[in-house]
């Protein structure tokens, strides 16, 4: 009997053992499985960015569109600058509804620590299908997204001499992705706001301004008819900005702001956005002074950083016509450059790019030139190999072009 006994306490012990074992390691659902996940910052040690022998290795997703090409024509001017940087490429099929492929591209950038990529354009518009790059944000974490906007002396535009900033929510409010139609014909699509999201953006904000001796931050809103969500992001706003009082802050309705950008956008320095209207915004001011092909977004979270052209098109109806822009995707990768460290480098392909558009006015036909991509891209590596030469960086192999 006491054998007996002693059996049937080890057989409970060891059920129970299990039973909190299994708890403690249940396995979760990834975030593109479901509809909608509103980030939740995840406390970890992140692994430092991968770096090898001096180089580093940053994750690389073409997209669509004219993504692949442009990630092509972006490995030979790194390749004949000298740049150490090495790529995983990763490919995401947007016409595909397999989740396999996302979760490699998460997987090498959980690794690597940095991505640039192209637009990933969703497949499917029917409901409950989630955009990739939508996933790809939410999954990482990165609340915030930058674009800076500086006038190109060189191309002709409606205004010079604007140079802003558009610090955008990056992970929620009306990219929540919390919609359902409750009874037939009748659609509901929630808008998230959190204070801990717009805090933390707030402060982002503020400390770029700091950063990069701006003067101004402006909270665009809607707050005067959505009082609780628009109202919390302003409020927010208005509490990080006390901190700052160096900085002078403002707000203004996003009815206003548009027509505002048109007509004097010299006004704005640094712009604070919700998701939608930031991406609003971003197209007007990106329209004004150039277009889509000129200038590159930073997504930030606390870990990881993607690096991509800044209004997110993907450019399908010009795909293998050798007539794409590749400055805007040539910008990006000078912003990764700049977030690895290598600044010299950075330094040099700006410059290229700079030379290129403003002195040689080397353009494509969305800006009103007759050259082809690849021109572009030849003259860039024609400066970048002229500067060079004096530091002994050579080329692994002869150029292509």
């Amino acid at each position: 009997m006491a054998l007996s006994q002693l059996f049937q306490n080890f057989t409970l012990s060891a059920i129970r053992s299990l039973e909190i074992h299994s708890i403690r390691n249940a396995a979760t659902v990834s975030a593109f499985d479901i509809q909608h996940k509103t980030p939740v910052t995840r406390k970890f040690n992140p692994l430092p960015k991968a770096q090898y022998g001096g180089r580093h290795t940053v994750t690389m997703i073409p997209g669509g569109g004219i993504g692949p090409e442009l990630m092509d024509h972006l490995k030979e001017v790194f390749r004949v600058g000298g740049i150490p940087v090495d790529f995983e490429l990763v490919q995401v099929d947007p016409k595909t509804g397999d989740s396999d492929d996302l979760e490699y591209a998460l997987t090498s950038i959980k690794r690597n620590g940095v991505a640039i990529k192209g637009n990933i354009e969703t497949g499917s518009m029917e409901a409950g299908v989630l955009s990739r790059n939508v996933a790809l944000r939410n999954e990482l974490d990165l609340y915030v997204s930058v674009l800076d906007c500086k006038s190109y002396p060189g191309v002709k535009s409606r205004h010079s001499n604007i140079d802003l900033a558009i610090i955008r929510q990056n992970t929620e409010g009306e990219y929540a992705m919390l919609e359902h139609e409750s009874v037939s014909g009748v659609v509901e699509s929630m808008k998230v706001v959190t204070s801990e999201n717009a805090e933390r953006l707030a402060r982002f904000a503020f400390e770029y301004a700091k950063k990069n001796n701006r003067k101004k931050v402006t909270t665009v809103h809607k707050a005067n008819i959505m009082k609780l969500s628009d109202g919390l992001f302003l409020e927010t706003s208005r509490k990080i900005a006390k901190k700052y009082p160096d900085i002078e802050h403002g707000d203004m309705i996003i009815d206003n702001c548009c027509m505002q950008l048109v007509s004097n956008p010299h006004q704005f320095d640094v712009m604070i956005t919700t998701n939608l209207y930031g991406s609003i915004v971003s197209n007007v001011i990106c329209g004004l002074v150039g277009g889509a092909g000129l200038f590159s977004g930073k997504n930030y979270g606390d870990h990881y950083a993607i690096f991509e052209p800044g209004t997110r098109n993907t450019g399908t109806a010009i795909a293998g016509k050798n007539i794409a822009n590749p400055i805007a995707m040539l910008n990006a990768s000078v912003d990764m450059l700049e977030h690895l460290g290598h600044m010299t480098h950075a330094k040099i392909l700006r410059s290229a790019i700079d030379t290129t558009v403003n002195v040689d006015k080397i353009h494509t036909a969305d800006l009103g030139g007759n050259y082809q991509t690849t021109d572009v891209i030849q003259n860039i590596m024609n400066l970048v190999l002229e500067a060079t030469k004096s530091m002994k960086w050579k080329p692994l192999r002869r150029t292509l072009y």
